[in-house]
């Protein structure tokens, strides 16, 4: 395992979150330097927290310095001047962790957009400081021309985006085949490690690699459950984080836009969670499914881990989320399978109203379409 000191924010929410990104990436921590604020202008820290960090780096010599922000290619290359170690930042860090995860070829494809993604936002700087004589061949770029070093990164992206394409015509053939043979479909969502993974295995009697690390599942996973004698196809997805770029979400798009086609989502929520992460995440993962164009009424909000809780206290966070009074709420916990049951019975009855409301339409339309004759 390599060794890592890391410098993240002074929440400690934050630092949980930033300790698990490292764990999931396989780096061990060897020293932690926490700060209010990480976005100064040329090294993301003070020159006074750069001073103390580079005597612990002098002393604890680690493999990687992680910091847990998003730094420009020229505060990376400042950061790595000053302290000669590989310097990661966040984007980086998710990323590394993407490609040890990526089991399936589409995902691996996925991921490989996303790095090209960002390292072409890095290419014009790299290319400028080698140029300059600093560091020639700094991060791997050699003496390229910046047109030359572009203009690759842009033609591999293509590549990968064609082959993207073609996945993603497959999986309309899919979607098209499911709803001819009358399936309504599932989608698990939710922020990575809210137990995603252990509700699926739960409702369809899978045995899924289900862990406490972030971004278990990055491939989506389909399976046939049926609830009350009506079939659906229940389906895993890749979990949310904050601060995840816009290109990130993007790359996985293929596979996240399988969101937009479902019947129902079931939002998996951490209900466990501290108040201020608790918001942060809801608030993330809403902003992700507003992003991806998901509309509203097919999400089910699923609390779980609701087991670790009283009722009292559930009862308040739900109302810190403003869900009090929303009729597509239900309290689970997917270790013990308290309320599994009854989730089932919300999801048969959501179906069924859907059904109607179809039907009603429909029917409403044909008179419309009657009178107008």
């Amino acid at each position: 395992m390599k060794s890592a000191i890391l410098i993240t924010y002074d929440q400690e929410d934050s630092i949980n979150e930033a300790k698990g990104l490292c764990d999931a990436a396989g780096y061990e921590i060897v020293h932690i330097i926490q700060q209010d604020f990480l976005q100064k202008p040329k090294y993301g820290i003070s020159g006074g927290v750069l001073e103390r960090l580079e005597e612990i780096s002098e002393k604890l010599r680690p493999d990687v310095i992680i910091f847990d922000e998003i730094l420009k290619p020229s505060q990376n290359y400042n950061l790595a001047s000053v302290l000669h170690r590989e310097i990661l930042d966040r984007e980086g860090l998710i990323l590394e962790i993407f490609e040890s995860r990526a089991s399936s070829a589409e995902s691996k494809l996925q991921v490989k957009l996303a790095q090209l993604r960002y390292e072409m936002a890095r290419a014009k700087e790299k290319v400028r400081l080698a140029n300059m004589g600093e560091q020639p061949g700094f991060m791997g770029i050699g003496k390229f021309e910046v047109d030359v070093y572009y203009n690759d990164i842009k033609h591999r992206m293509q590549t990968i985006r064609s082959k993207l394409e073609k996945a993603g015509k497959q999986r309309e053939l899919h979607r098209q085949g499911r709803k001819r043979m009358g399936f309504k479909t599932i989608s698990l969502a939710g922020y990575t490690s809210a137990g995603k993974t252990t509700l699926f295995n739960k409702v369809t009697g899978e045995s899924r690699a289900q862990s406490k690390e972030l971004f278990t599942t990055l491939t989506t996973t389909t399976r046939r459950v049926t609830i009350d004698q009506e079939p659906f196809l229940i389906a895993d997805t890749v979990g949310f984080i904050s601060k995840l770029p816009a290109y990130m979400i993007d790359a996985f798009k293929s596979t996240l836009e399988e969101l937009t086609y479902t019947d129902i989502i079931i939002l998996v929520i951490d209900i466990s969670d501290s108040v201020f992460e608790l918001k942060k995440k809801f608030s993330s993962c809403m902003r992700t499914l507003s992003e991806l164009g998901v509309e509203k009424d097919k999400i089910v909000y699923v609390l779980n881990k609701d087991d670790l809780l009283k009722q009292d206290e559930v009862n308040r966070k739900i109302d810190i989320l403003n869900l009090s009074e929303n009729k597509k709420l239900i309290s689970v916990s997917a270790k013990t399978g308290r309320n599994v049951k009854e989730l089932k019975e919300l999801i048969k009855n959501i179906s069924e109203s859907h059904n109607s409301y179809k039907f009603n339409k429909n029917s409403s339309e044909g008179v419309k379409d009657t009178l107008g004759n």
